[in-house]
């Protein structure tokens, strides 16, 4: 049963590649704008999940009402997002860098004329495939890393995706020296570029993200740390016609602590940049899953009687059932996880984050992710 449901998951993969970039342009995006409006409509178990995290975002001052139209339009961009990235591979690299507009990119091309290396961090928003085509087009290339998934032959073909826009991309999983490899890129002078926040792993650096506690990959800032490379945090957004991107001041290194002190110290700054990018573009982050500790685990939050609060504030709306009016919907299969240029989870960091001069590291033995408690969203919830 689970070898045919990897093939299939490949065929809807495959045929989505084949097809969508053969249609005409109008009728692609309106098709997938459709499919995003039905998921909306249907308000699954990944569309009410969507809904809780931007409750957060929004603040307590928002209405489900205006939940609502924030997650209808963020349902249009994550769709947006996929019938981008059947395309993308079509595009000139006149169209793809024409509908991209970059805020601050001269700090960008400034630092890596230097011969310094650079880690580009960003959260799951906009499209990220469009904003690596651009970046390999200005540092010739850049490397990031991926999660391996089943179907191997579906991770393959992601593979073929990526590295045709530029990327070089090392597997997290069934390989070795991953964090070495990229210390050795930025060593060089070259550009990294990770998805960055959310870590759901033992390794994670536990930050206060939207008045909650959640956990961030130790890997860009410990790269910064160990190569001395510079940490631009990086958020990005749908326009009308094209897709917008901010790149961030640099995230100095702290100048005293330990390691971990410094590590721990970047990635709150990291997160404190996030929230404020996100905020602005509420719509354009694609977060379909638990983030939060205290919504994984009300017992394990940290703060002040994290569970105890958890059990005395009402449901959230993923939480919500659905109206007694609604019919009741036929069970979908499940849709895997399409591998980020960084995971959901984590960089692999090493045991002890080395010293610039010590050459590569090795991977922690705990670089495997941890899975989401819940299971994938079905196909009316849309891919993941």
């Amino acid at each position: 049963m689970s070898d045919l449901k990897d093939e299939l998951t490949y065929r809807a993969y495959a045929t989505g590649w084949a097809v969508v970039r053969r249609l005409p342009e109008r009728t692609a995006y309106g098709l997938f704008r459709i499919a995003a409006d039905r998921a909306w409509r249907k308000r699954g178990k990944s569309v009410r999940r969507l809904e809780s995290n931007l409750a957060r975002v929004l603040g307590p001052d928002a209405n489900e009402e205006q939940i609502r139209a924030v997650s209808k339009q963020g349902m249009r961009n994550y769709m947006r997002y996929y019938c981008d990235t059947f395309r993308l591979e079509t595009w000139s690299r006149e169209h793809t860098d024409a509908t991209i507009h970059v805020e601050n990119e001269q700090m960008l091309r400034e630092t890596l004329a230097s011969g310094r290396g650079v880690v580009l961090a960003l959260p799951h928003m906009g499209n990220w495939d469009h904003a690596g085509a651009w970046a390999a087009h200005v540092a010739d290339g850049f490397t990031t890393v991926a999660e391996r998934l089943k179907p191997e032959k579906l991770f393959d073909r992601w593979l073929r995706y990526r590295e045709s826009i530029g990327m070089e991309v090392l597997p997290l999983t069934g390989g070795s020296g991953t964090f070495g490899g990229l210390m050795r890129r930025l060593r060089a002078g070259g550009l990294v570029c990770l998805v960055a926040e959310r870590d759901l792993t033992s390794s994670g650096v536990p930050v206060e993200f939207f008045g909650e506690t959640t956990k961030l990959p130790a890997g860009p800032a410990a790269l910064a740390i160990a190569t001395g490379a510079a940490l631009f945090p990086v958020t990005l957004w749908y326009n009308e016609d094209s897709m917008g991107a901010k790149v961030w001041p640099e995230l100095p290194v702290p100048a005293e602590g330990t390691k971990q002190e410094k590590i721990n110290a970047l990635c709150q700054r990291l997160a404190d940049t996030f929230a404020e990018g996100i905020a602005a573009h509420p719509a354009d982050w694609h977060m379909l899953q638990r983030l939060w500790l205290v919504d994984l685990d009300p017992a394990k939050a940290p703060g002040k009687q994290a569970a105890q609060q958890a059990a005395q504030q009402p449901p959230r709306p993923e939480q919500t059932p659905p109206s007694q009016s609604q019919e009741p919907q036929p069970e979908q299969a499940p849709q895997p996880q399409e591998p980020d240029p960084a995971p959901l989870t984590s960089v692999p960091e090493p045991a002890a984050v080395p010293e610039p001069a010590t050459g590569s590291a090795q991977d922690t033995a705990d670089a495997g992710s941890a899975q989401d408690a819940d299971p994938a969203p079905s196909t009316a919830d849309g891919p993941r």
